[in-house]
């Protein structure tokens, strides 16, 4: 059973201390796949998604992003990547620069939201060397890394509630 989308948006936090529990395949294959149901730009796709579970890679990896021990800690990390080209065919270099992004970045935070929703926790990592990481996961040159999920069941013993901002304070209606 999963929960709600709603509780898994108010109560997803980056966690950073991983147990060793197995992910098992069919789990994960629900994780991927909620990435593949992410919205994009002409419905162009244009993601990869390169599953790490070796710790020699993940070990590279973590080197590339500046020593985020969860990396490596993790027993899975997901490697999530764009195609610019692909998103360049239908839309030029805004499709190149921007639309492929959008897209790797809402297909990475469909993962997240189904992740929690299956009882695991997740790490979203932005800050790495783009070119490090696609070598060390042997992507071909013309893919672009944009983001890192690390994948597991925390460790973590008390999460405190996420601050956010009201909705009066960043929402403007136009009538």
């Amino acid at each position: 059973m999963t929960k709600d989308v709603f509780d898994c948006m108010r109560e997803s936090h980056s966690v950073r201390n991983f147990t060793q529990q197995e992910i098992l395949e069919p789990t994960l294959t629900r994780i991927l796949e909620a990435g593949c149901w992410a919205p994009s730009a002409g419905n162009l796709q244009p993601w990869y998604f390169y599953v790490v579970k070796n710790q020699e890679v993940k070990q590279k990896v973590a080197k590339a992003c500046f020593g985020e021990n969860q990396v490596e800690e993790s027993p899975v990390s997901i490697v999530i990547l764009a195609d610019p080209a692909r998103s360049n065919e239908k839309y030029g270099e805004r499709g190149a620069q921007l639309y492929c992004l959008q897209d790797t970045a809402v297909a990475a935070e469909n993962m997240i939201l189904a992740a929690h929703g299956l009882g695991l926790a997740t790490c979203w990592i932005g800050a790495f060397d783009e070119v490090q990481v696609q070598k060390a996961v042997e992507a071909p040159p013309r893919l672009r890394a944009v983001a890192i999920i690390c994948l597991g069941y925390s460790n973590e013993v008390h999460t405190p509630a996420k601050e956010r901002l009201r909705v009066l304070d960043v929402a403007k209606i136009i009538h």
